[in-house]
């Protein structure tokens, strides 16, 4: 019984942050109505190429260690803490490609112990989650709720350090690509208005809901495990 209970608890949770942050299924394609518009995307293509942008991107944080990689076949760019080194996905055809390369040269001047840790946390977190399940699935769980504790608690300190490194690089990285727009000089002062004000809509959008995608992340590891508790122990 209490298992349906943590179940029903956490569902009713993800609904109530839904609400809180405003999360509405229309804002979501209007994200990506946005981030692929020809108008904009033509605007943007008047700059330098995504390495460039990210050199001098780099440069201005005073951080050119970093090695710089596009890879045209990935569809997410990152910031690799172990290899030091950013990877750019294919992100030709969006306008946001700017502020994409922004945000992953932020990471890269963000505490390095907090990354390394993040890093090795969220590899250990997904591992204890599968561990879990299999030994539950195999009836070798003998501490179910304790196990589901330890879950809750990895969750909170998962969610609480991701969002903290993702929400600080998001916010800057609008602030950190205007600059670059505004100082490289290829667009006038219309386009860079245009370009800057559909960022900010991209943010007032993105922001809670990468928030709320960290949240459901956590939230449907806990819905899972207690799901196969009560259907193998």
């Amino acid at each position: 019984m209490e298992y349906i209970i943590i179940i029903i608890t956490s569902i009713i949770s993800v609904i109530a942050l839904k609400f809180a942050w405003n999360i509405k299924l229309k804002d979501i394609k209007l994200l990506k109505e946005i981030g692929y518009s020809k108008e904009l995307n033509e605007i943007t293509n008047k700059l330098p190429e995504n390495k460039r942008i990210c050199e001098t991107i780099l440069k201005k944080l005073e951080n050119e260690t970093v090695t710089i990689k596009e890879e045209k076949e990935s569809k997410t760019s990152l910031y690799i803490v172990l290899t030091n080194s950013i990877l750019i996905a294919n992100i030709k055809d969006t306008f946001t490609r700017v502020q994409t390369v922004a945000h992953e040269c932020l990471h890269s001047v963000q505490n390095r112990k907090t990354l390394l840790f993040n890093f090795v946390f969220s590899n250990l977190y997904y591992i204890y989650f599968l561990v879990i399940c299999v030994l539950t699935i195999w009836k070798l769980n003998f501490y179910p709720m304790l196990y589901l504790f330890i879950l809750t608690i990895l969750s909170f300190i998962y969610y609480a350090i991701r969002s903290s490194l993702e929400m600080e690089a998001m916010t800057k990285a609008k602030f950190l690509a205007k600059e670059y727009i505004e100082e490289e000089g290829t667009l006038n002062k219309q386009e860079q208005t245009s370009i800057i004000e559909n960022y900010e809509k991209i943010n007032q959008i993105g922001i809670p809901l990468t928030n709320f995608k960290l949240a459901w992340n956590c939230y449907i590891k806990i819905v899972l495990y207690a799901i196969s508790v009560i259907i193998f122990c």
